[in-house]
């Protein structure tokens, strides 16, 4: 039912179509006809318009609204990101509206505050000025005379958190949201700390993000003042590493904006979407448990990427989902959407790692519920012979520290697959505590989130452990299926760490990331645990001894009974023609390396990894944007303490009337006792230096 006058679906139609769905999840679903896609119509584009919140501030917004939506409104989905619209995100956004739009829908990139072409400042992430900035923009484009009346909110990662952020405020206009690789837990689950160890992804994602936040506003746009908005920006630059290193537990810090905090608070439909490579994918299964409003899941095969990326494939045409969603949300049309699984999930049948660039092979599942009641825990314990269904005598095996481990494993995030993807993991699986499955009498599917309950002890008051679970084929080869990180001194709590007591054994568990998999028959599982996972995790202060209690240990795997033939819903068609052009022999995509050295006569391993400058242009704008990344991580076996990880990145914008970059560089040291981190800031302006700030901060390590 709608609103003949505005076309804005009524607040009864919403609530009867959340009964239906609560209904549904609870019934089989049948297969139905495809909703027919609405008729393509033109679409204008405007390159901005100010939204003006309420403290006065204006920021920049794209804006695409169909023809004709002046006489007959219609729904709009907003984007809201820190990356400049007009150049940083131009050919992504482009190519979404002229896909999307088309079919009825009107769309708005919006810059935040401090960013683009926006007034103000950006000083950290996911601000409580950013979530009310949105709302107000919101409320702007609920206003518009070419809209219904009716605002959704979509993004992928950063704009996939602020829509989840902005959903727990209820503003009113806001009907549903489509979140992709995102996260209700900001401490637990993003690039900062992994199970509350700092990680290698907290510097990187940190030192491209100081760039962000000096990032330069286009004087096509704001004409003249851009250089001195470019200047308030560079002056204002936070320390933002000092920041993330000074809150080393879940504090108040990170449960702002962690919606896992209040699910209740979320009112509006919720369309959560990932994939298997995704580091951010375990929230989903938890948002479905945990959210009371209309919601559905999606979690795909590929990496950080909308399903129409795809990669490692295969990827879905994802726009005809969002189309059927927001027709449903914003248009108050019966797409049956609502009548579809609850949770639609990928189950891999090889890893990534073993075919990539060809598309994973595997199979769609889908349960009209979460938790399902079909999944159920299979235990195997870990005994002194390897994993078995019964437990064995209870003895105590020791782990030596060994802190080159976790090479074959570096990324917590995949973005470039030649590289990132973990490797075959016999080496690493060599220098960890090893327990092997017998050969698989038939094949095991798993689907969800697994655990390692441990019985373990430490020779330190600090100390962490790494879990991982590999398949181990017939020919010996070790593939990574799913891995969990916990730093033992968090063992009870995120929020309230204590030391340990060395020598003293704990039961722990350990939450592993999600994971969709069919371990096949003949193969084995196993169990390979290790203190250290370097370069993706910070060392411990000092080496550490592990002991585990075999028999008093074990892995729990969510095991999903194989349905030949189950229907998955209108899932839209997979794309199977995009090809991949990177081989992974060459370890290179588009000029990016990766390079290890050493150890060398004193112990020393090296990693470069480096992406030299690039440029592209952007040609509807004449603007040539410009890139550079290089990371630089050494470390020397038995000296936790010499770890050094430094990071280097850059962008920029060149055109006739308008040339800048900037370059910063972050570097950690540590000492048994202190983070030590430099952050330097270089802005360039025709190749010569504008601005240039250095600071060194010492952080004390508290349970890390």
């Amino acid at each position: 039912m709608t609103d003949g006058k505005r076309n804005q679906p009524t607040r009864r139609g919403l609530l009867q179509a959340a009964s239906a769905v609560t209904l549904g999840s609870l019934l089989p679903w049948t297969a139905e006809a495809a909703w027919p896609l609405p008729a393509k119509r033109p679409v204008e584009m405007t390159e901005n318009i100010w939204v003006t919140v309420r403290d006065g501030t204006r920021l920049g917004c794209r804006l695409w609204v169909p023809k004709g939506a002046d006489k007959a409104p219609v729904g709009v989905v907003l984007e809201a990101l820190p990356y400049s619209k007009r150049d940083g995100t131009r050919g992504r956004d482009n190519a979404w509206a002229d896909q999307f739009c088309p079919y009825g829908f009107a769309y708005a990139r919006l810059d935040l505050r401090g960013s683009g072409e926006s007034d103000g400042l950006l000083r950290d992430e996911y601000l409580a000025q950013e979530q009310q900035d949105i709302v107000d923009a919101i409320a702007f484009l609920a206003r518009q005379p070419w809209c219904n009346g009716s605002v959704g909110m979509r993004g992928i990662s950063w704009g996939g958190f602020n829509s989840l952020q902005v959903a727990a405020l209820n503003p009113p206009a806001l009907k549903a949201i489509v979140t992709a690789c995102s996260t209700d837990n900001r401490y637990m689950d993003d690039a900062h700390y992994i199970g509350g160890v700092l990680g290698l992804t907290c510097l990187h994602w940190g030192t491209m993000f100081r760039n962000v936040l000096v990032d330069a506003p286009d004087p096509q746009i704001v004409g003249e003042r851009w250089r001195d908005m470019w200047m308030e920006r560079l002056r204002n630059l936070p320390a933002i590493h000092a920041r993330w290193l000074g809150h080393a537990t879940y504090d108040a810090y990170w449960t702002h904006g962690s919606v896992e905090q209040d699910y209740a608070a979320i009112k509006c439909a919720v369309y959560a979407v990932g994939g298997q490579v995704d580091a951010y994918s375990a929230a989903i299964p938890r948002l479905l448990e945990g959210l009371s409003a209309p919601r559905k899941g999606l979690i795909g095969s590929w990496g950080h990427q909308f399903p129409d990326g795809g990669n490692p494939g295969p990827g879905l045409d994802w726009v005809v989902e969002e189309v059927r969603w927001w027709a449903h949300w914003l248009h108050g049309v019966d797409t049956g959407i609502m009548r579809e699984p609850m949770l639609r999930a990928y189950v891999n049948e090889r890893t990534p790692s073993e075919v990539w660039p060809a598309d994973t092979p595997g199979h769609w599942v889908a349960e009209a519920q979460w938790p399902s009641p079909a999944i159920r825990n299979r235990v195997w314990h870990l005994n002194e012979t390897g994993l078995a269904a019964q437990p064995g005598a209870e003895t105590q095996r020791t782990i030596a520290p060994h802190q080159m481990l976790g090479t074959a494993k570096r990324e917590w995030l995949p973005f470039n697959m030649a590289l990132d993807l973990p490797g075959e993991q016999s080496h690493d699986d060599g220098l960890a505590l090893v327990f092997d499955s017998a050969p698989l009498a038939e094949d095991v599917e798993m689907l969800g989130i697994a655990k390692a309950r441990l019985r373990i002890a430490a020779d330190r008051p600090v100390a962490k452990v790494v879990v991982r679970v590999n398949e181990l084929l017939p020919d010996g080869k070790s593939w990574s299926v799913t891995y969990g990180v916990l730093n033992l001194t968090h063992r009870e709590s995120h929020s309230d760490p204590s030391l340990l007591e060395p020598g003293k054994a704990y039961d722990v568990t350990v939450p592993f990331a999600y994971g969709a998999h069919r371990f096949k028959k003949g193969s084995r599982i196993r169990v390979a645990i290790s203190e250290a996972l370097w370069p993706m995790l910070a060392p411990s202060p000092e080496p550490v001894t592990l002991a585990v209690t075999t028999g008093a240990s074990r892995l729990e795997l969510p095991v999903r009974p194989y349905r030949a033939g189950e229907s998955v819903g209108d899932l839209p068609a997979l794309l199977r023609d995009r090809q991949q052009s990177a081989k992974i022999g060459f370890m290179s995509v588009e000029g990016e390396t990766i390079r290890q050295t050493g150890p060398d006569a004193a112990g020393k391993v090296t990693v470069i990894r480096n992406d030299p400058a690039s440029r592209f242009t952007i040609g509807d704008i004449a603007t040539d944007r410009t890139g550079q990344t290089r990371m630089e991580l050494s470390i020397v076996d038995g000296d936790p303490t010499s770890s050094v990880w430094r990071v280097t990145a850059g962008w920029g914008s060149t055109r006739a009337d308008w040339d800048f970059r900037t370059l910063a560089t972050t570097e950690l040291r540590m000492t048994s006792r202190e983070f030590i981190v430099t952050e330097t800031m270089q802005a360039f302006e025709r190749d010569k230096v504008v601005f240039e700030k250095t600071v060194e901060n010492r952080i004390e390590r508290r349970f890390s």
